[in-house]
């Protein structure tokens, strides 16, 4: 059998032996829809929980004696949101109702990744949107260009992009998929941590949250880091949300438009039903990806490919991981922590020390539960095996090769599990009865 696997820009063949008996895990099949575009628009106009854009939009030049200023947040490079069809659409209405394309600003909310390159915004945003209005990136670590706005209930202190927050009308555009931290990403992920500052982050991102068991794919109910980045975003004033389903072919399915929370949680109802995929019991082994590109530009984007897949694997399987990487290992920050910790042990004994802060060490963090559970096999082309075997996992010259060692491990019976989607499936066992 030969599965197709999202691997950098072109894809990944893999060869599976006759003999595996194996399982092909793909997103619930979900039609694009007809007109991308009118969706879109009727979204912005009959809008969930929420007055149309519009109407908020003109409720606010009102009170500004005439003018008002907007703030739009999009996300980085690293999500495959198709901005530049939305952004254009709801350019169009802040123009209609009143708010010119010189009081509009377009904001990349990188999170802690680094400042998008003008080729990136042109892939973001297209062509014809940073000629309309100005673009800039979020900066997590400059304070100058943040705000402080009290702390949370849980005593998070709330740092966020100051042009955003002082806006008169503040939008999110955003994709709506399973994150390994979140549940869902989207919605008022698109303000923290997209625009949240270092301060924000370092807690939200801390060991504390992170260790929590409701902090996972496809959980919302419970999960401290939705319900602080909701009441961050609440708090940061966000006022209306564009939020996007898609399927395999990276078409729209859904578009969820409205009260940043209403909207979004339609959005998420959505997305689980059409990403969750069942098994009738755990693995041996799971062969899985980052997605390809753009999400499989770095080994920091990978850990959710591993964090993904641990629903269905057998405590001690073999996880099998295709990713490009690129641009390598990822931030500064991140590839010096994964190149110079010696141990999972000190690690860990480190993320003890209430001192101890490293920008990106929650992606180390959430690693471990993967390292905890599984051998990791690592197939990359932008990481040479040297520098990989440094960063805690196995590396394979082949996706293949990956395969026969999970053999020699679990046996000629082993079971696998095939997820080409990566992070993008939710897999679950459901027994069956």
């Amino acid at each position: 059998m030969i599965v197709e696997l999202k691997y950098g820009r072109r894809g990944l063949r893999v060869e599976i032996p006759a003999q595996v008996s194996c399982r092909v895990l793909r997103a619930n099949t979900a039609g694009a829809l007809a007109d991308e575009e009118a969706s879109v628009n009727a979204s912005l106009h009959h809008p969930i929980g929420s007055r149309p854009l519009a109407e908020i939009a003109r409720s606010r030049i009102s009170h500004r004696h005439g003018v008002a200023t907007a703030s739009i947040t999009v996300s980085d490079i690293t999500r495959p949101v198709p901005n530049s069809l939305i952004v254009p659409q709801v350019l169009n209405v802040l123009n209609t109702a009143g708010i010119a394309d010189e009081h509009i600003a377009v904001i990349v909310g990188t999170g802690l990744h680094r400042a998008s390159t003008e080729q990136e915004i042109a892939e973001i945003l297209g062509a014809d949107v940073p000629r309309r209005c100005r673009v800039t990136s979020h900066v997590a670590r400059n304070r100058s260009t943040l705000a402080y706005l009290g702390k949370t209930s849980r005593g998070t202190p709330i740092w966020v992009n100051r042009e955003f927050v002082e806006a008169d009308v503040r939008i999110a555009v955003s994709l709506i998929e399973p994150h390994f931290m979140a549940g869902f990403s989207g919605g008022r992920k698109a303000v923290c941590p997209g625009l949240a500052g270092v301060d924000t982050m370092r807690v939200l991102h801390g060991p504390e949250i992170l260790s929590h068991p409701n902090v996972r794919e496809g959980c919302l109910a419970g999960n401290p880091f939705h319900e602080e980045a909701t009441e961050i975003a609440r708090r940061a004033g966000l006022d209306f949300t564009i939020s996007v389903t898609l399927n395999e072919q990276r078409r729209i399915t859904g578009v969820y438009s409205g009260d940043p929370e209403t909207a979004h949680a339609a959005g998420c109802a959505a997305a689980a039903r059409n990403t969750t995929a069942q098994i009738p019991e755990p693995v041996d082994a799971v062969i899985t990806t980052s997605a390809g590109y753009p999400l499989d530009l770095t080994f920091y984007q990978s850990v959710k490919a591993m964090t993904a897949a641990l629903p269905i694997l057998k405590k001690g399987g073999t996880l099998i991981v295709a990713s490009s990487c690129d641009e390598g290992i990822g931030s500064p920050d991140f590839t010096e922590l994964m190149l110079g910790t010696p141990s999972l042990k000190e690690f860990r004994d480190r993320l003890k020390d209430p001192g101890f802060f490293v920008p990106d060490q929650w992606q180390f963090q959430m690693m471990c539960r993967a390292l905890e559970t599984a051998q990791v096999l690592y197939f990359s082309t932008g990481i040479p095996a040297d520098i990989l075997a440094k960063l805690f996992v196995t590396p394979i010259a082949s996706v293949e090769e990956g395969i026969a060692r999970a053999l020699e491990r679990h046996g000629s019976g082993a079971s696998m599990a095939i997820i080409p989607e990566g992070p993008y499936v939710m897999p679950a066992v459901f027994p069956s009865r």
